[in-house]
């Protein structure tokens, strides 16, 4: 019987909802009508204490109530609104018509004065019939989503709990209610005085007991509304949790969420830049501003990670012009379209954007840039650093990070460029492949020029992975998550320093507002992460397992395929152990030796004419000493 109540129910809803919309808003308008004269009728029956349905005071009073009802709701739009999603917004509309409604009904009947009609009918009647509109609409909205939309989806339902009972919580919860696919279980917070109270209907349990919690509702899905909390909170969070098979979910930080106001399409996967990285130090605007502020910057690589992300910085941060060199034609168009958007939200003075096409290694073109655009800042982030590739392509490799920097920094030095900075790398120290051995010697060039007597500041700034590259694996790893697995892992012991690309980009900046010329700045990196841990969490947060030995059940197995050629276990940052502190706390310090002008000169002139690998790749052995082709930190370990 109540299956068959439950059919027809539906079948009629659904009838309604493929009406065509003016069809829908006839009926909601006779509906209001219908509701007026039933506000009429309770309102007079209640103050005269008889029910009467219909005489010559009724009829005055429908007659007065209609003709103001109808043109207030047009004109105050009630009817413009989405019936079926009647929210907080549906319920301002009401109230402001409502308001001015009210308002001139009492006007009326309670100061004018209608023969027949009691005066307290001004008062009554308004507020009745509110409360008769308001739970039609909740109910219409409850039939038409609770009931229709859950009917008609198909796929699984995911039971939901919220972490976070607060403003931004309640407003993600009011906003799911319209999505038949999830399910509320309730709200979980930290302040254990919440325990047991009720938001909307939904009961708030205290995060402690969130284990069993998720055991006895079967949540698939926890969704992270605590938009203020900082990096370590999120991380003990997620620590609480990762052993369950959850799906983890988040809402942006609150600055990112512009309307000020949170629905539920601003959740977001976690990602693994949320546990990883830390909370960024306010930068210091002297250091931030003294190579970027009313100058023409340069920086090449400019479609990058780290040179768009430098871009991004740089353009709203005062500088005159910023000219954006790539090698890639998409590249460069897509970081221009993004910096033109940045540049036209920005206070004060324009920005002008100059993007060029080109490569380092060609010296004349570098030449035709300086002459004309005549920059005050290089920062010089292009390089090919993909270690299988380079160590694939090694006369390439070398040409474009060796020669492109030497060739740069001359164009650089002749022009008179105020400051330059090489963007390098952790691969740099004490390399075991071309990419790193390519770039400690770029380095070198650097440290030859900043040795010469010049009116161009020379410095460099290494440090390791960021998050989210092109050439991290945290987008390899969330793909083949997607993909259903399995995750490929060099080696179980492989750890690496990781740090997000704004965090990378910010330093550089300040790094290069405190050179003098010949420094090797390095970024501090914190401690370095094993990439298999950082693999079993980005499983964990996907809401899957690990299978292995003692899960053989598991969702998403994780397989070793070797260390690639040149590849360490670990990452190193200063090949000394003397670095010096700097005025900033995540910035230090470093002097190192270099190999001797001369001999730079004629092995960089050598390398200009070759095209053999294998002796392009001994030319880059007798660059850089410590070079150990092909040796992981282990074997050089045992060798030692």
């Amino acid at each position: 019987m109540i299956e068959n109540i439950t059919a027809v129910v539906t079948s009629f809803l659904e009838y309604i909802a493929r009406l065509a919309r003016w069809k829908k808003k006839l009926i909601v308008f006779l509906l209001d009508i219908l509701l007026c004269v039933q506000s009429i009728w309770i309102a007079y029956s209640l103050r005269i204490g008889v029910w009467i349905l219909w005489d010559i005071a009724v009829q005055k009073i429908v007659l007065a109530c209609l003709l103001i009802m109808v043109p207030v709701f047009v004109l105050t739009g009630v009817y413009q609104a989405i019936f079926r999603y009647a929210g907080t917004g549906m319920m301002k509309i009401l109230v402001r018509a409502f308001a001015a409604y009210s308002v001139l009904i009492a006007l009326l009947f309670a100061v004018i004065g209608v023969d027949g009609v009691p005066r307290t009918i001004g008062v009554i009647q308004p507020v009745i019939f509110f409360i008769l509109v308001g739970f039609m609409r909740v109910a219409a909205r409850y039939l038409m989503i609770d009931i229709l939309g859950r009917n008609r989806f198909a796929g699984e339902v995911k039971n939901v709990l919220i972490y976070g009972a607060g403003s931004a919580g309640q407003q993600l919860a009011a906003s799911m209610r319209s999505e038949p696919a999830m399910r509320l279980c309730g709200y979980v917070d930290d302040d254990k005085r919440l325990n047991g109270q009720r938001l909307d209907g939904d009961k708030v349990f205290w995060s402690g007991d969130l284990p069993g919690l998720i055991e006895k509702k079967k949540v698939t899905d926890i969704l992270l509304a605590l938009p203020r909390i900082n990096r370590k909170k999120r991380r003990d969070i997620v620590e609480q949790i990762r052993e369950f098979k959850v799906h983890v979910q988040t809402l942006p930080k609150m600055q990112e969420i512009f309307s000020g106001s949170v629905s539920f399409s601003d959740i977001r996967e976690l990602e693994i830049e949320d546990l990883l990285g830390r909370e960024p130090v306010v930068p210091n605007e002297l250091l931030f501003g003294r190579t970027i502020v009313g100058k023409t910057v340069l920086v090449t690589g400019a479609g990058g990670s780290i040179g768009g992300e430098l871009c991004r910085q740089i353009a709203v941060s005062g500088a005159r012009r910023l000219i954006l060199l790539d090698l890639s034609e998409y590249s460069l168009y897509r970081i221009e379209k993004e910096l033109q958007e940045l540049a036209a939200a920005r206070d004060g003075e324009s920005l002008e954007l100059i993007p060029i096409l080109g490569s380092v290694v060609d010296a004349v073109r570098v030449r035709e840039i300086f002459s004309r655009w005549t920059p005050d800042t290089v920062f010089h982030a292009a390089a090919y650093k993909h270690v299988p590739l380079v160590e694939a392509n090694p006369v390439e490799g070398i040409r474009n990070n060796i020669l492109g920097t030497q060739t740069l920094a001359a164009e650089a030095e002749a022009a008179a460029v105020k400051d330059f900075i090489l963007i390098s790398t952790d691969k740099a120290v004490r390399p075991t492949n071309v990419m790193g051995a390519s770039k400690r010697a770029a380095e070198q060039v650097i440290q030859n020029f900043a040795a010469k007597e010049s009116q161009t500041k020379f410095s460099m700034v290494r440090f390791g992975n960021v998050l989210g590259s092109s050439g991290s694996v945290v987008p390899l790893f969330r793909q083949q998550i997607e993909q259903g697995g399995p995750i490929t892992l060099t080696d179980r012991n492989v750890t690496r320093y990781f740090m997000t690309i704004p965090e990378a980009a910010q330093l550089v900046i300040q790094a290069a507002g405190m050179a003098k010329g010949g420094e090797v700045f390095v970024l501090d990196m914190g401690k370095s992460v094993r990439i298999l841990d950082l693999a079993e969490t980005m499983v964990r947060l996907s809401g899957l397992t690990v299978r292995d030995e003692k899960n053989p059940e598991g969702d998403i197995e994780i397989v070793e395929v070797g260390l690639r050629a040149g590849e360490k276990l670990y990452e190193e940052l200063i090949i000394g152990n003397d670095p010096q502190p700097t005025l900033h706390a995540r910035i230090m310090k470093a002097h190192e030796s270099f190999i001797a002008l001369d001999a730079l000169n004629g092995l960089i002139a050598s390398l200009m004419d070759c095209r053999d690998p294998e002796a392009a790749v001994n030319m880059l052995q007798s660059l850089v000493p410590e070079f150990e082709h092909g040796r992981d930190n282990a074997t050089m370990e045992k060798a030692s």
